[in-house]
């Protein structure tokens, strides 16, 4: 269905129709649930936190775990932050800080893989954009030139990667 058509179709159903409508969704579909408590009930300063303890979990779990090091859960949070419109500030944070945690538990636990370097360097190129489009450099430059410190004092395979990225960006 278009957008046009949709729109003539609720236009021409009665109010009390498209309350109900709108009531039928939010029972069913999950997605639409998370959009209006997001939308009531905008925490996202607790979302945020919750969201940086799960990542973090994931590079030092409590208890004698190990660690599972998995990117995805960060960019199932950056995802789901984008989709309900969180301030982009927020987000660009989560998307650094997912890199920072990666960073903090090599710098005891060198990890030998080398998928885990080029998906933090993936993440990396995704942040650079977002920042920029979203005007928040001022913000996060100086973490983002940290990370790229950090992966050479790691002596991260793809250390030199970072560095060009972060030069090679549009300013």
């Amino acid at each position: 269905m278009s957008k046009k058509a949709l729109r003539k179709y609720l236009s021409e159903m009665p109010k009390e129709g498209l309350e109900e409508q709108v009531l039928e969704l939010y029972d069913r579909l999950k997605e639409v649930r998370d959009f209006y408590n997001f939308v009531f009930n905008p925490k996202e300063d607790k979302m945020l936190e919750e969201a940086k303890f799960k990542i973090s979990k994931e590079y030092f779990p409590p208890g004698r775990r190990k660690a599972k090091k998995r990117r995805s859960v960060a960019q199932k949070f950056i995802k789901e932050f984008i989709k309900l419109g969180v301030a982009p500030e927020k987000i660009a944070d989560i998307m650094v800080y997912n890199i920072e945690v990666a960073q903090t538990y090599n710098a005891d636990r060198p990890i030998k893989q080398d998928m885990f370097y080029r998906s933090m360097l993936k993440s990396y190129k995704e942040a650079i954009p977002f920042i920029d489009e979203n005007g928040l450099q001022s913000q996060f430059d100086h973490r983002l030139e940290r990370i790229v410190e950090v992966a050479i004092e790691q002596a991260w395979i793809n250390r030199h990667a970072f560095d060009e990225v972060l030069l090679s960006r549009v300013k």
